[in-house]
């Protein structure tokens, strides 16, 4: 992809409540592009600064406008081209961002290994992910947390998971996440893994899924403004 074909892409998603993350290269043509939708970014550093030559560190982020940073996503985590960033890694972005008063977007998800085993052993993964990286946040920063939960085995493989297990799934997320330490008011959980235009509705017609996180998807303008259109009807 080249600057003016994400420009051009993302003048044709924008629209309310989209998080348009783009890759780092393209952050500020995209911010000038949009109107509606909010920049977001597809990875960050954990320092802010420092000797971390080809890192990029919140500060930088914020500094072109970007509102949103997901971290921990299974592209990172997994090969082939992921770096194996581990869950104490994913832990320490988290708390780079929040100090930036940015928000996170959060992944969690299992591996098929531990999915075939049956959805409560992916609750049990999915659990373990989120304590690592949510390890001493104050609770008051978790508001603004958003949690994606993208099975591995479901990422750019065209299987995508029922959304009636996604659903169980959100809400296992959201009352793990209910504890004495943060009670939040609000937790989002967006799906994401293999979201076409033809599956998202059935995902987003699920009262406990607030969202999807969109990949491949994203990058045909007519089959995201169809998913644009079924999330519209859910907000």
């Amino acid at each position: 992809m080249t600057a003016r074909e994400a420009v051009r892409l993302a003048r044709a998603e924008d629209a309310e409540n989209v998080i348009v993350a783009a890759p780092f290269p393209f952050l500020e043509a995209v911010r000038a592009a949009l109107h509606k939708s909010t920049l977001g970014a597809q990875d960050v550093f954990y320092e802010a600064k420092g000797a971390y030559t080809g890192q990029v560190a919140p500060p930088m982020l914020r500094s072109l406008g970007v509102r949103y940073v997901i971290i921990g996503h299974s592209e990172r985590r997994y090969p082939p081209a992921g770096e194996g960033e581990t869950d104490a890694v994913v832990r320490k972005k988290i708390e780079a961002v929040f100090a930036e008063k940015l928000a996170p977007i959060l992944c969690v998800g299992e591996p098929w290994n531990v999915r075939k085993k049956g959805l409560a052993a992916a609750k049990r993964f999915v659990l373990r992910q989120l304590r690592t990286a949510l390890r001493g946040i104050e609770k008051l920063k978790i508001e603004g947390l958003i949690i994606a939960y993208e099975p591995v085995w479901a990422i750019s493989t065209g299987k995508a998971d029922e959304p009636a297990e996604t659903a169980e799934m959100a809400r296992f997320i959201k009352k793990s996440l209910k504890t004495k330490n943060y009670k939040p008011k609000t937790i989002r959980v967006l799906y994401g893994g293999s979201v076409t235009s033809r599956n998202a509705e059935a995902f987003l017609e699920e009262k406990d899924v607030d969202g999807v996180l969109v990949g491949r998807a994203s990058l045909k303008a007519a089959s995201f403004g169809k998913i644009i259109t079924a999330a519209s009807l859910k907000n």
